[in-house]
């Protein structure tokens, strides 16, 4: 497998720069591919640097949906919705998803949806009380957390 891609890079080259992009951050198969297309890479080249990535263990899926759903959850603030989708947009299997969702601690979830509660209520303390309701709500479900303890919460506080 020396072949050279559209722009001039062999696959032990390509395979060395995935290697490091691998290293750098978790990345999932979809990210992968798509750097490997960007540098001119064909399909049999492709299938081979994934394959040995997967191998030498520098890419695994569960291991990138596990780091992905912390870090999105402690850095971000999301909710289960936005990672779950995040996830799906990324052609993570259902089973990961899974398993990512349980990197997030229950408990923790509910303190990270109290206070995120706190914090967007004072940011929008002069709005009128509908506006205040639905600026909440609205705030919250784009970050994923679920309907049902968004409205809940909604309706409790205001």
């Amino acid at each position: 497998l020396y072949m050279t891609s559209k722009k001039g890079i062999t696959v032990t080259e390509a395979t060395r720069k995935l290697e490091h992009y691998c290293v750098y951050q978790e990345r999932c198969h979809q990210e992968v591919i798509q750097k490997l297309k960007r540098l001119g890479m064909g399909t049999i080249a492709i299938d081979h640097i994934v394959a040995h990535l997967i191998t030498h263990k520098f890419l695994n899926e569960e291991r990138f949906a596990r780091s992905f759903a912390r870090g999105k959850f402690h850095q971000k603030k999301w909710g289960r919705n936005r990672i779950i989708s995040e996830l799906k947009q990324r052609n993570i299997s259902e089973f990961n998803i899974r398993l990512a969702l349980q990197e997030i601690n229950p408990h923790e979830y509910l303190e990270v949806f109290d206070a995120l509660v706190d914090k967007r209520l004072i940011e929008i303390n002069n709005a009128p009380l509908q506006k205040r309701k639905r600026k909440l709500a609205d705030y919250l479900i784009y970050r994923g957390w679920e309907s049902h303890l968004v409205y809940e919460k909604v309706n409790e506080l205001l």
